[in-house]
């Protein structure tokens, strides 16, 4: 490995513009971590119009600070008020807000800093060494891999998603149609315009976001009648004791393992990252009973195998072009803006972006643990602000924000119509984030297969020549059958909790079943004769 590249991405890192990119994002990811109705999806696709303007290595470093800052922010929310910010953070309320019942919101706080540090360090050198070596293989990839790494991704994000399998499937397929709306690539062809010369160029990425996640999000929150919360008690000393580290050491090297793994799964990231570390926590635990009342480790591993995951979620970005989530799709949107296509190519077309996101990582979960430490107690007032007062200024932000992408009213109207969708689809218990993926992931999988098959002469096997290609066939099958394997094994292993309770009864109910069995008979032999 060439190690000049990396310090390379440190000069880009420390550039003293791009360190306050960095401390911005930061900052800004931990506010709206905090921030009801908030969180990194909406605010990064606010964000997009401001990458037109700024360079793309500050724009992508700002945009990365957000998705890890909003980890921990939703972490202040899940300790102290049992409202999890962020979906990754619904775990670290089973323990993080007895600990602050019980006078222990410092120690959970701080924990939770000092393991999402880690967990994000650990997680950026791996990316730093594993990531030229997927980009060198993704050279030898063809279209056949990439139209199948496309599904694979997909049905994952459709299978691991916040709603039902179903429902994520119906949305992807939605998705999948917005993105083939205007000119066709290969024939040129106009699709599904219906004579709008405004849909020629198809309907706008930054606008469907700033819909779904702006307009759409602000709506529904609205209506839920949010006020501003109240804190009882005091946090306390932030600082863990030593007898905290020593409990909580092993459960964050544990969830620095298990986050870097699984966020390099499409649809993993942070969620996954953190549900598995906890349930290995209350594994491998002498005490497991403590899980749920306040045990620490149920902070530290869940908190750091969540920023471990959301930071190794990069690498099917950067080195394939695929990314693995809605937020890294919103990424994946803004590097499109910038003229930039994610994939192999990124390592050697544009190495200081490739490498300058890597070492803003650690620059930027250096800054997230010296400035969550001292500064708690500020941003958890942040917590008392109520959504009327958000609302109104991010109407303002997504509508100037969209406009001033190309001067359209059409993007605005477009984000209105999306807006409304979005609304309806969190009323309806539909997520909006497989819709969002399979957008941006249409074009490539669109032209992946397309070129595929003029590669096959129309024949599908070209999917199961190849060895890399028979391999993601293989596992979108284990896909798509796991569910119904999960679903066999529930059943047999009621069958065998059931099977005890019968035996250990077995003289009783024989007695009663030979009863019911004997008064069966004479039922039937009597209706028998009557009916002669």
């Amino acid at each position: 490995m060439d190690f000049s590249n990396v310090l390379d991405g440190f000069m880009v890192a420390l550039d003293p513009m791009n360190l306050l990119y960095v401390f911005i994002g930061v900052v800004v990811g931990m506010i709206v971590g905090i921030l009801p109705g908030l969180g990194p999806a909406p605010t990064i696709a606010l964000m997009l119009p401001l990458t037109y303007v700024i360079p793309t290595e500050s724009a992508i470093v700002m945009l990365a600070g957000i998705y890890y800052g909003a980890y921990y922010g939703g972490t202040i929310t899940s300790v102290l008020l049992r409202l999890p910010g962020e979906a990754a953070s619904v775990v670290t309320v089973y323990d993080g807000h007895k600990m602050a019942l019980k006078g222990r919101a410092g120690p959970a706080l701080g924990i939770s800093a000092i393991g999402s540090f880690a967990g994000g360090v650990v997680a950026t050198i791996g990316l730093i060494f594993l990531s030229p070596v997927v980009a060198a293989f993704a050279v030898k990839l063809g279209p056949p891999e990439y139209a199948l790494f496309a599904i694979v991704g997909l049905l994952m994000v459709a299978t691991l998603g916040e709603a039902k399998r179903l429902k994520n499937l119906i949305v992807v397929c939605f998705g999948l149609l917005v993105a083939v709306v205007g000119i066709d690539a290969v024939t040129g062809v106009a699709r599904f315009t219906g004579g709008n010369a405004e849909l020629l160029r198809g309907i706008d990425f930054v606008a469907v976001a700033m819909g779904l996640y702006g307009i759409g999000d602000v709506l529904y929150d609205l209506e839920q009648k949010a006020t501003g919360a109240r804190i009882k008690g005091k946090i306390g000393r932030v600082l863990p004791t030593r007898r905290d580290m020593k409990d909580s050491s092993g459960a964050i090297a544990r969830g620095s393992v298990i986050g870097f793994v699984l966020g390099l799964l499409p649809g993993g990231g942070g969620v996954v990252s953190s549900l598995a570390s906890y349930a290995t926590e209350k594994k491998v635990s002498k005490h497991p009973e403590e899980f749920g009342k306040g045990a620490i480790a149920g902070v530290a591993g869940p908190e750091t195998a969540n920023n471990a995951g959301s930071t190794s979620s990069f690498l099917p970005l950067l080195s394939l072009g695929i990314p693995s989530n809605v937020v890294l799709a919103l990424i994946y949107g803004a590097l499109l803006i910038q003229g930039i296509t994610p994939g192999p190519a990124l390592v050697s077309e544009h190495p200081g972006v490739f490498w300058g996101v890597l070492a803003s990582m650690l620059v930027g979960n250096m800054m997230l643990l010296v400035l969550s430490m001292p500064l708690v107690g500020v941003f958890v007032n942040l917590v008392k602000v109520r959504i009327g007062i958000l609302s109104s200024v991010i109407l303002i932000v997504t509508m100037v924000g969209v406009y001033s992408v190309s001067n359209s009213t059409f993007d605005m109207w477009t984000m209105l119509v999306f807006g409304v969708i979005g609304y309806l689809m969190r009323k309806t218990g539909f997520d909006p984030g497989p819709m969002a993926l399979a957008i941006v992931l249409g074009p490539t999988l669109e032209t992946s297969f397309r070129q595929s098959m003029l590669m096959s002469h129309g024949s599908p096997a070209i999917f199961v020549e190849r060895p890399v290609s028979a391999v993601l066939v293989l596992l979108l099958a284990v896909i798509i059958l796991l569910p119904f394997i999960l679903r066999l094994l529930k059943r047999r292993t009621r069958v065998q909790d059931i099977m005890p309770i019968t035996t250990e009864n077995d003289s009783s109910r024989a007695e009663v079943v030979d009863n019911e069995t004997a008064q069966s008979a004479e039922t039937v032999l009597q209706d028998s004769d009557h009916s002669r």
